[in-house]
């Protein structure tokens, strides 16, 4: 790959395109309209069947906005008549988890957990991780320096379980986000090298009770704040892809943990984006003081062949991605500088088919709605965009304020969480 700007497609890359979207894809995407249960919604992949959100838009086209209880980074999730997101009080070492009405923007309960105080990166917070829905429970993960606590409450409030996992040792602050597999909620836990008495794992516990199902030991090295997603092969089980410097992309049985392949070498620095699912490759990216340092997609092993692949990556900081996550749909592979470029990637390849930078810096996460892409800048610009192997600027829409946050689409709505407002934009609310 390189760096330079494309500013349209060849001939050659159309037919390249047109010939990766007839291959059948190895995940079957299922978006359910009302849901949006988690960090990029249904699979973490940030694709939406909504056909309603609009492109250009002013504060008076609002459905709601409302002063959230707190600040943070974190992302709304929405589940039926209800969208929920984490907060963090600027005053206090606390964590807030706020329930919404998704028609009115009426906050309708609060639950509050005092948390430890500790010194973390200035762009870190307590509420940086996204919670996970099911439609019986609502999964938040809080995580300082001397404990990480799991809760598990119904969509009213009730708190049914909770579960503490010790102290996280990292250098900027913890900050993961769960989620659910089946009847499991799974997360990461990682620690800094460094202190031998702390154990890095990754964990499954029972949705209904809590209980332990499966843990997977694992090296300390660098915490990794990716949320995993599941991939699964052609006439294959699935598989929970995982993430992180210290192990690379990993492959594990969902039911049982046990690890099914894995490409350890993959990253060289800290993880911090999520897995995406491109095809039938894996892309992940990777960085380290402010910038990214590699970005890979990874063939996994077919039943006969154990050992996954390097389709290709690129250790060019100038086209790598650190915090935004990537976003992969009909052959094309969107990745987001945290310096601003876009870049337009034929997914199968790498191949750069257009460069541009439209706005500001992102930290938030692109996501697809109706052929256009969304996402926020630092600035708290929502830039939108023709998902198209030709660059096209559709709008700059500002939200007037500052944005460290990732859209979220549900039953037509799109919600927007600003670093203390929540927004509530286009279809017609329920």
């Amino acid at each position: 790959m390189n760096g330079q700007k494309h500013k349209s497609a060849t001939t050659q890359a159309h037919r390249n395109l047109i010939a990766v979207a007839t291959i059948p894809l190895l995940l079957v995407s299922v978006t359910f309209a009302g849901q949006w249960p988690r960090f990029r919604g249904p699979n973490g992949q940030g694709i939406s069947d909504a056909k309603t959100i609009p492109v250009k838009w002013t504060e008076s086209d609002y459905n709601w906005k409302i002063e959230l209880p707190g600040t943070g980074p974190s992302s709304p999730a929405i589940w039926d008549d209800k969208v929920f997101v984490t907060c963090a009080d600027p005053n206090a070492p606390k964590g807030i988890l706020v329930a919404v009405d998704a028609k009115t923007g009426k906050i309708l309960w609060k639950k509050e957990y005092p948390l430890s105080r500790y010194k973390m990166n200035s762009l870190n917070s307590y509420a940086t991780g996204t919670p996970a829905l099911t439609a019986d429970y609502v999964f938040v993960l809080w995580s300082t320096a001397k404990e990480m606590l799991l809760a598990a409450l119904d969509h009213e409030g009730n708190e049914i379980w909770k579960k503490e996992f010790g102290p996280t040792t990292s250098s900027h602050g913890p900050g993961v986000s769960p989620v659910v597999i089946n009847d499991l909620v799974v997360f990461s836990r990682e620690q800094k090298s460094g202190n031998s008495s702390l154990k890095s794992n990754w964990v499954a516990l029972d949705c209904k009770t809590g209980r332990t199902r499966w843990t997977v030991d694992r090296e300390n090295g660098e915490i990794s704040y990716s949320t995993p997603c599941l991939f699964t092969p052609q006439g294959d089980s699935e598989q929970l892809i995982f993430t992180s410097q210290a192990h690379g992309i990993t492959a594990v049985e969902p039911g049982t943990g046990s690890i099914v392949w894995e490409a350890k070498s993959a990253f060289i620095s800290r993880v911090v984006s999520s897995p995406v699912i491109a095809g039938d490759l894996i892309l992940g990216t990777c960085g380290q003081g402010g910038s990214g340092k590699r970005i890979i997609a990874i063939k996994p092993p077919g039943s006969d062949n154990a050992t996954p692949e390097v389709a290709y990556s690129s250790d060019d900081r100038a086209i790598a991605p650190y915090v935004p996550t990537s976003l992969y749909k009909d052959g094309l592979l969107f990745t987001f500088h945290d310096k601003g470029t876009i870049f337009c990637r034929h997914a199968a390849s790498g191949e750069i088919l257009w460069s541009e930078e439209p706005a500001d810096r992102f930290y938030g996460s692109p996501v697809w709605v109706d052929g256009r892409i969304y996402c926020i800048t630092r600035k708290g610009e929502v830039v939108v965009l023709k998902a198209a192997p030709e660059y096209k600027l559709l709008a700059v829409n500002s939200l007037g304020e500052k944005s460290d946050a990732t859209p979220a689409v549900a039953d037509e709505i799109m919600y927007l969480r600003t670093d203390s407002h929540l927004i509530c934009l286009g279809g017609t609310a329920k």
